[in-house]
């Protein structure tokens, strides 16, 4: 994973510089900006339940496409929607198994407990909407940008995985995950690196996920660098 992200970054400054020379060379006066975006984020849970904990890195990698509406002449107004694809893991000790009936069970993994491995990841296809803010012209390509939004997503895979002194659990695809996940966004920064964080608005499981006979609240929020590239 680390060597993944490094061959993104290097991606990421060599695009970025060859399009800030392009931008240079050739003043558009219809000019948009930042229609193509990655992302690497470092995903924490909130309204965790009691005894809940994560361990470990928790990582996310986004990117898409989103089209560019300007909403006034200067063009440092706009209006962003896109399409995108996100990759989230998230290490902790919820335990999420099913029992002989196929019933899906929830248990948090206590301090005696000994495993090497106990996490969920999840694949989601998302629909961005931002308003934009920045201070770009023409023929600057360096500039500082305000983004805030709202991100809806569908979960198109899931897996669970554990490994440990219970053996190995792995399920795919459990229908106690929220099919539909969404939340607000703020990308803010200049130039190239921008700081991003995203919140969840509705849990990540379901009304049926429960421990210790309530509910499991939990949201997911995110934290990282957003790139964008014209």
């Amino acid at each position: 994973m680390k060597s993944l992200y490094t061959i993104l970054c290097s991606l990421v400054c060599v695009t970025v510089g060859y399009s800030q020379t392009d931008s240079i060379s050739k003043v558009d006066e219809h000019y948009k900006e930042d229609q193509f975006y990655i992302g690497i984020t470092y995903n924490l849970l909130g309204n965790k339940p009691t005894d809940l904990s994560q361990s470990g890195f928790s990582s996310g990698l986004h990117f898409g496409i989103v089209k560019d509406m300007p909403l006034n002449e200067a063009r440092n107004v706009a209006l962003g929607i896109g399409l995108g694809y996100s990759l989230n893991s998230f290490n902790q000790n919820l335990l999420i198994d099913k029992d002989a009936s196929g019933t899906v069970t929830y248990a948090v993994l206590d301090d005696g407990s000994t495993y090497s491995k106990n996490k969920y990841t999840n694949q989601l296809l998302e629909l961005p909407i931002e308003f934009r803010w920045r201070t770009s012209t023409p023929s600057e390509y360096n500039f500082w940008r305000i983004y805030a939004g709202f991100k809806v997503g569908y979960l198109v895979s899931s897996t669970t995985k554990y490994k440990g002194d219970l053996g190995y659990l792995k399920h795919r695809n459990i229908s106690d995950f929220n099919k539909l996940q969404y939340g607000v966004t703020l990308s803010a920064g200049y130039n190239t690196w921008n700081l991003y964080i995203y919140y969840g608005l509705n849990p990540i499981f379901s009304n049926d996920a429960t421990l210790n006979g309530s509910t499991i609240k939990a949201n997911t929020l995110k934290a990282g660098l957003m790139f964008y590239i014209l």
